[in-house]
């Protein structure tokens, strides 16, 4: 035993120390993987060039299901993002079923694969059901379409114009070109209010008691109507709002685009004010009436 084990040791220690016998064993190890490549290719050329066409004829197929998936929704007039994410998934459907088969070609199980990526798929949905939430959010806008670009929302306590519209998330923009971006889970569900292109606009002045309402409600009816703040679609409503200590209110609603209502409400008070005052109006102060009571001795 010990012989033979000694001799092993002096073997390897000749190859190590001999050159020629270690280039020996190099081109031996490289003639093995040789061998190795050139009986794969031989026993699996036509698997693997039967899996190649495969997937690039179903490649190609897909990218011409998704053309025509896209141009069917822009026939529609679908919404552009839903257009394409409808053309991209069904590429991508397209693609992991030609992917399969192709595998299968190769006699490669898939069934691992699928288990694999279903588990990675449970994980990852569980890390990131905020993310899948907002984007399953903005699937549902773009398919109910409450509302759409170009219009004026209200929701979580805020107002813009709605700028872009996407699965994760949509932008809004207000007077002062401040984008505000909104998460779609925060969106879906919750009270939301459209004016479409515009906003309301609600305006209040006090006139004096000695002062006919009626006739001050006509002539801020012809000033406003003359204004190009108002919208065209509804007629703006001007009436006597309430009888105050001491005023009397008289309250304007009025719908004005959203892209210039706070440039809007100057310029309806300043026509307002002028209309007033070149009609000798006056807009009183607030007052009080003291009356002194003497008593009985």
């Amino acid at each position: 035993m010990a012989e033979s084990s000694t001799a092993s040791n002096t073997e390897q220690i000749t190859r190590t120390l001999d050159p020629t016998l270690l280039l020996k064993d190099e081109l031996d190890q490289v003639g093995r993987i040789y061998n190795i490549i050139v009986e794969f290719f031989t026993n699996y050329s036509f698997q693997l060039i039967g899996a190649f066409i495969i997937f690039i004829i179903g490649y190609m197929f897909a990218g011409k299901i998704a053309n025509v998936v896209l141009k069917l929704c822009e026939r529609h007039k679908l919404d552009v993002t839903l257009s394409r994410f409808l053309a991209n998934t069904s590429k991508m459907l397209i693609v992991v079923m030609i992917t399969i088969v192709a595998l299968g070609k190769l006699g490669i199980s898939v069934t691992p694969f699928i288990a694999a990526i279903g588990a990675i798929s449970l994980g990852a949905g569980l890390a990131l059901q905020g993310l899948l939430a907002n984007y399953a959010a903005g699937f549902n806008i773009i398919i109910i379409r409450p509302f759409v670009v170009g219009d004026t929302i209200t929701v979580q306590g805020v107002t813009g114009l709605v700028k872009e519209v996407l699965l994760a998330y949509t932008i809004l923009s207000d007077e002062d070109n401040v984008e505000i971006t909104i998460p779609n889970k925060h969106i879906v569900g919750e009270i939301l209010h459209n004016s479409r292109h515009d906003s309301l606009l609600e305006l209040s002045v006090g006139i004096d008691y000695s002062e006919n309402p009626l006739e001050v409600v006509a002539m801020l009816e012809e000033v406003i109507g003359k204004l190009d703040i108002v919208s065209e679609v509804r007629k703006p409503l001007i009436g006597i709002d309430a009888f105050a200590d001491s005023a009397i209110n008289i309250a304007i609603r009025l719908w004005t685009p959203t892209e210039h209502l706070y440039s809007a409400k100057y310029t309806a008070y300043k026509e307002i004010y002028q209309a007033l005052d070149n009609a000798n109006i006056k807009i009183p102060f607030p007052q009080r009436d003291v009356h002194f009571i003497k008593g009985s001795a």
